[in-house]
């Protein structure tokens, strides 16, 4: 008997070497490089460092993931169009930047859209956030899963921001996305669009009096340094996009897309999770650096989304009406 088992095992074992052989040969060896804007401590680093270890730890080290932190291979509309070159292979970045690729993007920079991060998971992860990545292929664009960043706010170095008045006239520095553009514009702010490794530079020389960011960005970033009042604003809550390049996915076996696709879909919890567990530490953090930290009042919070509504209604008709009803759809059923 115990030879019958011992004779079945090994031709068990014999059975399975091929299909594990074969495996194997389905995985090259292969570097990616991953490219961001953020600082190495930032929460999105950290989702990027995770990514990395899990595809190394499932690809059997076989596939390394080197990250670039910090901007250090150029903005975000650099950085995207290098990966549709094959020159870069990955980046996670804001989501509405994307609209320059598919402009139904667009939608995930309309202020006050999500009341809280989990409404913007739950639109994200499902059909509507997986509708918006498909159209991404051709522009040679993968999308993996979507990120947290945060809800934004704003930083500035000549006076507090109490009301929607005192915004009249900063030069605020937003990122490369024509509705932040008008969205400042429309609070009276001089809306100056600026690659992101450019802006502590331009912060410390006063080349703008201010930016708009969440607040772990702010800590991470040390805006700090050169930014004396910060207002919780949170007039944008921003998914991040997960991206690699078409080039690349069209290469990977389907073993090989597969660690992509767990590792990406693994890191994504891990990266929320961080991200949200800063977020009001970041805070407290900024104001023991010195920033005088203020809110609006209910009254104010609302002229401001008063103010901001046509920018929405011009930016719905830009987008399309369609999208923009699936969206809100989308929405009101997460909030039921």
């Amino acid at each position: 008997m115990k030879k019958t088992i011992t004779r079945a095992l090994c031709l068990g074992i014999a059975m399975l070497l091929p299909v594990a052989a074969a495996v194997a040969q389905d995985i090259k060896e292969r570097s990616i490089k991953f490219a961001f804007q953020n600082q190495g401590d930032h929460p999105q680093a950290l989702g990027a460092k995770k990514f990395g270890e899990l595809v190394a730890q499932k690809s059997g080290n076989k596939m390394q993931v080197k990250l670039f932190p910090g901007g250090t291979l150029g903005g975000d509309v650099q950085t995207i169009s290098a990966i549709q070159g094959g020159t870069i292979e990955m980046t996670v970045l804001n989501a509405g930047i994307l609209s320059n690729q598919v402009k139904a993007f667009a939608v995930f920079d309309f202020p006050f859209l999500f009341a809280n991060p989990q409404e913007a998971d739950a639109v994200t992860d499902g059909p509507f956030g997986k509708k918006l990545f498909s159209e991404l292929a051709a522009k040679n664009l993968i999308g993996l899963g979507y990120w947290d960043l945060g809800f934004r706010n704003v930083t500035n170095s000549k006076r507090p921001i109490n009301k929607v008045e005192d915004l009249a006239g900063l030069k605020i520095r937003v990122i490369q996305s024509p509705i932040y553009i008008d969205l400042f514009n429309a609070l009276g702010a001089n809306a100056t669009p600026m690659p992101f490794p450019e802006l502590y530079p331009a912060l410390e020389q006063k080349a703008v009096d201010g930016q708009e960011n969440p607040n772990t960005v702010i800590r991470t970033s040390k805006f700090a340094e050169v930014q004396k009042h910060l207002a919780l604003t949170q007039h944008v809550y921003n998914p991040q996009a997960l991206i690699v390049g078409k080039k690349l996915w069209d290469s990977l076996s389907d073993a090989e897309k597969k660690i992509m696709t767990e590792s990406a879909d693994e890191a994504t919890k891990f990266e929320r999770e961080v991200s949200r567990g800063q977020a009001q530490a970041a805070l407290a953090d900024l104001k023991k650096a010195g920033m005088q930290v203020t809110e609006f009042s209910p009254a104010e919070m609302q002229r401001l989304r008063d103010k901001v509504k046509p920018v929405v209604d011009k930016h719905s008709a830009l987008v399309g009406e369609a999208v923009v009803k699936d969206l809100y759809a989308e929405i009101a059923k997460v909030r039921k």
